[in-house]
């Protein structure tokens, strides 16, 4: 019972001294500066450095970062038995797509990319991306990723998406 004694008349003893040499305004100004000072951490060098290994993904087809991914919706075939361009073994491409334009980094041209639903399986479950850079409503559908596209396929079962490049943009916004 002591020991419990002591720390109350410590916390007593400590919380005073605080309150005598604090006050409210000061108090309310340091957790002010505290917060807006922890809101600046992002902008250190450290968080910019964990975040390159994302600006690393670009150039692999199996990330969704991948440069010609800029409007996919779907798992990336890439994961699932295909390739970026070609569909797994046991599914056909979709006849309809839907189309974006993308850039790419290493030659700093735009490529109007074809996205084709690779259709006849289940989904994959692997690899889901959900990139929306110039994805319009579905009012405009061709360039909507949000539309099931197994159309014209003997199946209407999605699997995954591929990213066929079907030309170089003309640099026209």
């Amino acid at each position: 019972m002591s020991q419990v004694f002591w720390l109350d008349r410590l916390t007593n003893r400590a919380t005073r001294h605080v309150a005598r040499f604090t006050s409210r305004r000061s108090f309310v100004g340091r957790l002010g500066l505290a917060l807006a000072g922890s809101s600046a951490l992002p902008l250190l060098p450290v968080a910019r450095a964990a975040a390159a290994p994302k600006a690393a993904g670009v150039n692999d087809p199996d990330s969704c970062e991948y440069w010609r991914y800029c409007a996919i919706d779907g798992y990336l075939c890439s994961c699932c038995g295909g390739t970026y361009h070609s569909c797994p073994p046991g599914t056909e491409p979709s006849a309809v797509t839907w189309i974006g334009t993308c850039k790419n980094p290493s030659d700093g041209r735009d490529y109007v990319i074809s996205y084709n639903d690779c259709c006849g399986k289940s989904a994959c479950d692997r690899c889901l991306c959900n990139r929306n850079e110039g994805d319009r409503p579905v009012y405009a559908p061709a360039k909507s990723n949000d539309i099931l596209w197994c159309f014209g396929t003997q199946s209407h079962a999605y699997h995954c998406s591929v990213a066929r490049v079907i030309g170089v943009g003309d640099g026209a916004p």
